[in-house]
């Protein structure tokens, strides 16, 4: 049960900076890095989203999971001081 404890100090850090702006970096695989500048929505037992606005006026959201930033396949920063969690 020491993973489930673990996800839950993850999602209590992330639940702290709901609304903020957030700086996203998501391996995608095959050498592929996303790294894009949003803002943390909401937060849900499981998941995690990421409101990403578009250079058109366009705003999309992106759900993550706790055991990406677990698992560090995504990383986030908040408020440019370099706090990361992940």
């Amino acid at each position: 049960m020491r993973g489930k404890e673990v996800l839950n100090a993850i999602k209590k850090d992330i639940d702290e900076h709901i609304g903020e702006k957030v700086l996203l970096r998501a391996n995608s695989g095959r050498r592929k890095v996303v790294i894009r500048e949003g803002v943390l929505e909401k937060t849900y037992p499981n998941i995690f989203i990421v409101r990403i606005d578009g250079s058109d006026s366009t705003s999309r959201t992106i759900s993550y999971s706790y055991s990406d930033i677990l698992t560090q396949t995504v990383q986030l920063v908040f408020n440019e001081a370099s706090m990361a969690i992940g």
